[in-house]
């Protein structure tokens, strides 16, 4: 292919982070058609290659590199980075907020309720950021997200969690209810094997939901965490998101089991998000998951065709993911 050949573009503007739904088509470069279902020039042969999209997830074909392998010099002039950054501080602000709010009333159904509603209106309006550290990690550990990206993720998380925490205990008269912690009937070790399944199956739901790009992927998510919180807040209080627990720990100054709320969900997405991957979905197959073990591009593995040694080489291939991934 020719230096400025054009082709058509196959790929998605995902959104703030990748995985999230697709915003508004955007150019590559002034002058150059959005990159989303356009005619965009190509380049294989000039050094340096023409600016890639920061939304988009490069073309190994064309060898335009992913928006997470770009410099940090240039993510950090990206304007979509630092948008992706303030939404999930604004995401996880709101989501923490609102369960905060409703753990002051008694029992766990109204904070399962809260969390649900939340995360379905979150993933139907600020692009279905993670607003979870675990998620974000999940992500990482599948090679869905760049090392920068993931650490700016991971900070305005905490930070927002950090800021609807303070705002909570002041407007709540008892902050007793805002931390998470073990039941007084349980042991650590309980907690932290509910808190590994409900995020287990929260992380399953996100995982699936935006690769298969469900219409119905906000009411889907918000379930998984409703039911999330019900199963495992007899035992643990159904956090399934460390952002939720570290904001109301740093306020109170009450660590107690604090480890559990980390070390659970982080354990239950990572190990949802290679499950899904490497064996549930519809391109996974054992040579995916060799390029990921051995830090190989699994972009290129995912442009052929199934193995028939996949998993899940026998169903038919699901239709291009939006690549969205749920609010928890």
């Amino acid at each position: 292919m020719a230096i400025g050949e054009v082709r058509p573009c196959e790929l998605h503007c995902p959104g703030p982070f990748p995985l999230s739904p697709p915003l508004a088509p955007r150019a590559v470069a002034p002058g150059v058609p959005p990159c989303r279902g356009a005619m965009a020039p190509i380049s294989v042969a000039m050094e340096p290659p023409l600016p890639w999209c920061s939304c988009c997830h490069g073309d190994p074909v064309a060898k335009v590199p992913h928006c997470h392998d770009a410099p940090i010099a240039t993510e950090l002039r990206s304007g979509c980075f630092w948008r992706g950054v303030l939404a999930e501080a604004a995401a996880t602000l709101i989501f923490v907020g609102v369960v905060l709010g409703a753990s002051a009333a008694p029992g766990p159904l109204a904070t399962a309720l809260a969390g649900g509603l939340v995360t379905g209106v979150l993933a139907c309006t600020l692009g279905a950021p993670q607003a979870n550290p675990a998620l974000t990690l999940a992500l990482l550990c599948t090679r869905k997200l760049g090392a920068l990206r993931g650490a700016a993720g991971l900070l305005a998380q905490c930070a927002g969690a950090v800021l609807a925490s303070a705002a909570a205990r002041l407007a709540l008269p008892d902050d007793a209810s805002l931390v998470t912690r073990v039941s007084a009937a349980g042991t650590a070790g309980q907690a932290l094997a509910w808190e590994t399944f409900a995020t287990f199956q929260l992380a399953l739901a996100a995982f699936a939901t935006a690769d298969r790009a469900a219409p119905q992927g906000g009411l889907a998510l918000g379930s998984a965490v409703a039911a999330g919180a019900l199963a495992a807040g007899p035992f643990s209080g159904g956090s399934m998101n460390p952002a939720r627990s570290l904001g109301p720990a740093v306020v109170t100054g009450i660590w107690d089991d604090h480890w559990v709320y980390w070390l659970g969900p982080v354990l239950g997405a990572v190990l949802a998000g290679l499950s899904y991957e490497f064996i549930f979905a519809p391109g996974a197959s054992w040579e995916k998951l060799g390029a990921c073990l051995t830090c190989r591009d699994v972009a290129l593995v995912e442009t052929t065709s199934l193995s028939p040694s996949s998993p899940s080489a026998r169903s038919p291939p699901a239709p291009p993911a939006e690549r969205g991934q749920g609010t928890a």
